[in-house]
């Protein structure tokens, strides 16, 4: 007997095998439907049979005509998803199945030619690999787009100097410029991390079957190279069950997530009154509803709390797959929710970090203030003696009684004699004045990597030319 069919809300009947003699209880129907997330994959979906179907007419396992029929209903529902118009149905489970029924609609009996030698598991995995290629390059460009603000910034303040902190407390002077370009650097290997998952998705599952592969004469090959993969994958236990790049995707996002927090953090400090380094636009900021004089900085502040989704996501999904046996599980469909919700969360919080940074004002008068106090220097009256042959230890042991003669005192440190220097260490051979001199600190950094002006400039113009090869390089690639 076979099981009882279960109309759709709209009319449709949910699509069953023979094996089963009652209907799933409508308790069941709800816990397990996914058609509510998984309609974030109906185009790779959609791109998956049409490669499917041409490939079984090519290798006659249906006729050429039923391919074609087939090609042609899935082209029209693909329309009819990318218009809003394609009546996906709750009962109906998931989005394959929605399709499923649909394209039965659209042409009738040969609709269910489709899935021969295909299951739902080596669907669903191609299904997967496709979106996390797309979410791979929306990741890279995201993340370009907020480097290359990041970098035109920093042209614009080469020469602004703020004070460059440790445990949060003032430690030497640094160019604004420098420090926007440290977040241009990891933010690099943000896009590195994804660009390296990528390469981890150049097979196609299609083909892997449930989980030993078929005796259709499939290939396996054909379909790979119609969707853009490099070949088929090797191990059809390993293609259904693995969730392994899936995870790699959602921790590298987690990983970008957190330094877009740390970003955050610093705009939302920056922007106190207690600091007043920047002011965030209006578009990016929100008032209070009592109190009218307050510009709250929400959007850093959200972005800083939206990494810890980004975070929880990952650690789910690992909890989830740690104790699953080859090969698939329906656990598994536990991937896709955390899984979209870090790609989504990622793409916004770097459009609106990118727009942060574009449109804040710097407040350079007030930085500029907050790095004049000769104390960040005082490294630079150890290293003075070090150049007149004091070991370091010894050198930073008489700069830290200096120190604290000042403190003691009152006395400025920049104002302090070579007589009063001598007579904490007799090696020095200026005045305070003279050893520290702001912009000779600054030019004495002369080192790769440091914050010497003519260092700065160079990495600014090498970040330019880098932007626009990432460019050039991410416009030939396929993704939304």
């Amino acid at each position: 007997m076979a099981k009882k069919s279960n109309p759709g809300q709209n009319g449709t009947t949910k699509l069953w095998g023979g094996r089963f003699t009652e209907a799933t209880d409508p308790t069941v129907e709800r816990f397990s439907a996914s058609i509510h997330f998984d309609q974030a994959l109906a185009r790779y979906d959609i791109r998956g049979s049409i490669a499917h179907a041409r490939m079984l007419g090519r290798s006659g396992l249906i006729p050429d005509g039923d391919a074609d029929a087939l090609v042609a209903g899935l082209e029209k529902i693909a329309v009819e998803i990318e218009t809003g118009e394609f009546p996906f149905d709750p009962a109906l489970e998931d989005i394959h199945m929605n399709i499923e029924a649909r394209l039965t609609e659209a042409v009738g009996p040969v609709a269910g030619r489709l899935h021969t030698g295909r299951s739902r598991n080596d669907q669903v995995a191609t299904d997967l690999a496709l979106y996390l290629q797309d979410a791979c390059i929306a990741a890279q460009r995201g993340i370009l787009e907020l480097r290359a603000v990041l970098v035109e910034r920093a042209a614009e303040h080469i020469d602004t100097v703020l004070p460059g902190y440790t445990h949060l407390q003032r430690a030497q002077p640094v160019r604004l410029a420098h420090h926007w370009l440290a977040f241009f650097e990891h933010l690099g290997r943000d896009a590195g991390r994804f660009a390296d998952a990528a390469e981890r998705l150049r097979e196609c599952p299609l083909g892997a079957g449930a989980l030993a592969g078929s005796t259709l004469n499939l290939d396996r090959n054909d379909t790979a190279s119609a969707l853009g993969f490099d070949g088929p994958t090797r191990n059809s236990l390993d293609t259904v069950s693995a969730r392994d790049v899936a995870l790699e995707v959602m921790a590298d996002a987690a990983i970008c997530m957190v330094g877009l927090s740390r970003m955050a953090e610093e705009l939302v400090i920056w922007s106190s009154s207690e600091f007043g380094f920047i002011e965030l636009a209006d578009a990016y900021s929100t008032g209070s509803s009592l109190m009218p004089q307050k510009k709250n900085p929400d959007v850093p502040e959200l972005v800083r709390g939206k990494s810890g989704r980004a975070v929880g996501n990952l650690v789910s999904l690992l909890t989830t797959v740690k104790g699953l046996p080859l090969s698939y599980n329906r656990d598994m469909q536990e991937d896709k929710e955390p899984l979209f919700d870090s790609v989504a969360t990622l793409r916004d919080c770097l459009q609106v970090m990118a727009g942060s940074v574009a449109t804040l004002r710097v407040n350079v008068d007030r930085m500029a203030a907050a790095a004049s106090d000769p104390m960040l220097l005082a490294t630079d009256l150890a290293e003075a003696l070090v150049l007149g042959g004091v070991p370091f230890r010894e050198a930073h042991e008489a700069v830290g009684r200096i120190v604290a003669h000042c403190v003691e005192s009152g006395e400025d440190l920049a104002g302090l004699s070579q007589k009063t220097l001598q007579q904490f260490h007799p090696a020095f051979n200026a005045g305070a004045d003279t050893l520290l001199d702001a912009e000779q600190s600054f030019a004495r950094r002369d080192l790769p990597g440091a914050t010497a002006r003519v260092r700065v400039e160079a990495a600014v113009e090498a970040a330019r030319t880098e932007i626009d090869g990432i460019r050039e390089r991410l416009e030939g690639e396929s993704g939304p």
